[in-house]
């Protein structure tokens, strides 16, 4: 077939960009098939448990490899010379540092068929046989170059430019809300390559701990994700701890010799340790590895060439999986959530609220808890609260994690769908309306009760952990970030009224609604809390409006209250 694959060697991907953020991966898809792949895995509801979920996706990683292909690899004869070993159920291109295929075949046999015909590169290397494979051409210049069947698409979310266009052109603001999340939510193919990106470096840990487990959890399996998100994963050891049944009688049992430390903090940073160093030396493809074992959840932080994503690696830390299974639920109950939440969150981006270096900014986690809390207070409520869902829960639901009670339903089928059917272009004015009045002076957010409670102590945002109840999950954002915040949420609540009920229509082309929203603020939001009084904002967004009205006599109106557009030059 004119073709040789051989192990992957991390060296030949170095590249002048170093070794920090990776550029993200360019697919690329058969023309046939590409007005599919922008819709991404997630949109219809989920059906599936997310426990269902994760197996599947898991089981899918097992049986797929990744192999890097030359330019001039004709796809025909690549899949051709793969299927020797067996039948291929999936596959797709991408680029980044050079192109890519993730392969998936039907049985997982057919990968070890390929690794026992895959030969180990003859240069000074780390014998490593890993699924992370290179392909060469064993007649480079005979090839024939065959016409592209291919076309690339970004992985990264779209430019500012090209996303404010798309919004320009949607027919209300509900629709832009729904054209923002289908522009930058997670691809199929991209949570297929997170998955298969955990199960490689699941077989770099099995060489210390063949029965363990690497995880995804966070954005890149909530549903809440974007294109571009860092990929977060965590070592589950737990198949390995949990006691066996013995299987014979009499007055004998028998333990393992271990190595014993003074606490499960030490045993997690000696774990990372050597798992870190093993990544570095003989992980294919990861760079830049950094062992963060005194943080107060220890990790190791890593790139993966290949890929193009920036990893976060921990151990045990089972209470973020079940946040992320918590924000999968409520992401599928109702398909207004992930809308409002991926609006609400580029709002913030573009405003500076959040940002991706740690400090006093409110985190998309933060965000997404007011979302659901600000949910929850919608009569009737659109979605439920954290105790009604474990009123729901089963026996076989019950789950305490280091003693905290993480008990909720997880099958969706035994939740009712909300009566509530607001439309969305409401609820984010809303959101901004309710969060711009919040007393968050003496008021805390609590999604586990779904109301208001008076805060525990003087942080200026407390947000309640829903599982570790004592913890403040936003005890770091600071007062000049909350109000900042706060001043932001009214002026894009007035500019919503002003747009829904007929004020100035915008020239052509000009933003308008969410895309208006976007853009950097009209005011000095830190002058503009001292401009306005206290009243409601329902209040404040009338009289402005009244003023613009008397002042504009020939602005158009729209007696419906839907949007219109200026005749005038």
């Amino acid at each position: 077939m004119g073709l040789l694959a051989e192990f992957g060697n991390p060296d030949r991907y170095q590249h002048s960009q170093g070794v920090g953020r990776l550029p993200q991966p360019i697919l690329l898809w058969n023309r046939k098939a590409s007005h599919t792949l922008r819709k991404g895995s997630e949109d219809k509801t989920p059906k599936k448990r997310f426990s269902e979920v994760q197996e599947e996706r898991r089981e899918q990683a097992q049986r797929t490899v990744l192999i890097h292909c030359p330019h001039k690899v004709s796809e025909k004869k690549f899949l051709k010379y793969l299927s020797q070993h067996g039948a291929i159920n999936n596959h797709f291109f991408y680029e980044s540092l050079g192109l890519f295929a993730v392969v998936e075949f039907a049985r997982k046999e057919s990968v070890g068929s390929l690794q026992s015909g895959t030969l180990m590169p003859h240069e000074a290397a780390i014998p490593f046989r890993s699924r992370f494979l290179s392909l060469k051409l064993k007649n480079a210049g005979g090839q024939p170059s065959e016409p592209p069947s291919v076309r690339a698409s970004q992985q990264l979310p779209p430019s500012s430019q090209r996303l404010l266009e798309r919004l320009c052109r949607a027919e209300s603001v509900g629709d832009q809300l729904d054209t923002l999340l289908q522009e930058l939510q997670l691809t199929e193919e991209n949570v297929r390559l997170r998955y298969l990106t955990c199960s490689l470096i699941e077989d770099v840990a099995a060489a210390y701990f063949p029965d363990c487990t690497v995880r995804p959890f966070g954005s890149s399996v909530n549903t809440f994700g974007k294109l571009g998100c860092d990929l977060d994963m965590f070592l589950d050891l737990d198949e390995i701890g949990k006691r066996s049944t013995p299987k014979t009688v009499g007055n004998f049992l028998l333990e393992f010799q271990v190595k014993n430390v003074p606490s499960e903090r030490i045993a997690t940073q000696k774990i990372l340790s050597v798992i870190g160093e093993c990544l570095d030396h003989f992980g294919p493809g990861c760079v830049g590895v950094q062992k963060i074992l005194n943080a107060r959840c220890p990790l190791v932080r890593f790139s993966h060439q290949a890929s193009g994503f920036q990893c976060d690696l921990t151990a045990n830390n089972r209470i973020a999986l079940k946040s992320s299974e918590l924000l999968y639920l409520y992401g599928a109950l109702d398909s207004r959530v992930r809308a409002l939440v991926f609006s609400v969150r580029c709002w913030a981006r573009a405003h500076s609220l959040t940002s991706s270096i740690p400090g006093a900014w409110i985190t998309n986690f933060s965000l997404t808890m007011m979302v659901i809390f600000f949910l929850q207070r919608r009569s009737p409520p659109i979605l439920p609260t954290l105790e009604s869902l474990k009123a729901l829960a089963s026996a076989e639901d019950k789950c305490v994690i280091e003693g905290n009670n993480c008990t909720f339903v997880r099958d969706l089928n035994k939740i009712q769908p909300s009566r509530n059917t607001e439309p969305l272009e409401l609820l984010l004015k809303e959101f901004f309306e309710y969060f711009g009045n919040f007393a968050f002076n003496k008021n805390s957010i609590n999604i586990r009760q779904g109301r208001e409670q008076n805060k525990p102590d003087s942080s200026p945002l407390h947000i309640q952990n829903p599982f570790e109840t004592s913890l403040n999950i936003s005890r770091n954002v600071s007062q000049s970030q909350l109000q900042k915040f706060v001043d932001l949420a009214r002026e894009s609540a007035w500019l919503l009224q002003q747009d829904g009920e007929g004020g100035p229509a915008p020239a052509p082309r000009q933003p308008w609604g969410l895309a208006a929203l976007l853009l950097p603020s009209v005011r000095d939001s830190r002058s503009l809390s001292k401009k306005q009084n206290r009243r409601p904002a329902s209040e404040r967004v009338k009289s402005l409006l009244e003023s613009i009205k008397e002042h504009n006599p020939d602005s158009p109106t729209a007696t419906d209250g839907k949007r219109t557009m200026s005749t005038h030059a």
